[in-house]
């Protein structure tokens, strides 16, 4: 056994023993590359990644092609990297029930934060909720660049119709980390509100979510449901 293999064995066991609380950022990335780089020294990549990146959190986020430029990261070892912040997001979301009953702003946004977990790009999410507040879906709708992400209006009403929706809330990150509505998210939300109301479904909130906070838009003011009623 060379002084590698012992060292892996010990890293191994001692997770085995004591979980990860105890590690240093360098142990646990340098624990994710011993299934994907066999038989090497994983200690300096995961330094270089570290280096690179900063932090464990922005190794994981990163995307596949940045990784694959850090010595001795290849491509399988970048998309097995890249993959583990995917199966997080996906873990929180499956943890969230379909079928919850989510009766006030805070329960809707605990629900859709998952759906933003290390996502670098703004990214926009439509719940859909019936006339009980029961979740009937939440799906994403929209992406765009780090600093914007277009709402199509139109397919947000098609895809309310199609889940047979009564009311619905409309979440987008961002990524910058502060979570303040811009006018062009308050003129997006009126005119999306104005559309849905048209085919009679309720826009009940748009949420702004940025490091794992949010902003309601319509309980911080800047959104008023009833204002975008239209008349009968």
């Amino acid at each position: 056994m060379s002084m590698h293999d012992g060292h892996r064995q010990r890293l191994k066991e001692r997770f085995e023993k004591e979980g990860l609380d105890n590690f240093e950022q360098v142990q646990v990335l340098e624990l994710l590359l011993f299934y994907c780089i066999p038989k090497q020294d994983t200690n300096p990549i995961a330094h270089a990644l570290l280096d690179a990146f900063g932090s464990i959190t922005k190794v994981l986020q990163a995307p596949t092609r940045e990784l694959m430029q850090v010595k001795g990261i290849g491509e399988s070892t970048a998309r097995y990297l890249h993959m583990i912040m995917e199966v997080i997001r996906y873990y929180s979301v499956q943890e969230q029930a379909v079928n919850r009953i989510l009766t006030n702003v805070d329960m809707c946004a605990e629900y859709m934060i998952p759906f933003f977990e290390g996502r670098r790009n703004e990214t926009v999410f439509l719940l859909c909720l019936d006339g009980k507040c029961k979740v009937i879906s939440c799906k994403k709708v929209g992406e765009g660049s780090v600093n914007s992400a277009g709402v199509p209006i139109r397919r947000i009403v098609e895809m309310a119709l199609g889940e047979n929706a009564t009311s619905v809330v409309l979440a987008h990150n961002h990524p910058s980390g502060i979570a303040l509505p811009s006018d062009e998210d308050r003129l997006t939300t009126i005119r999306l509100a104005y559309a849905l109301n048209a085919v009679d479904i309720e826009l009940a909130d748009h949420i702004v979510v940025a490091d794992g906070d949010y902003v309601s838009m319509a309980q911080s003011g800047y959104y008023h449901p009833r204002d975008c009623r239209l008349p009968i």
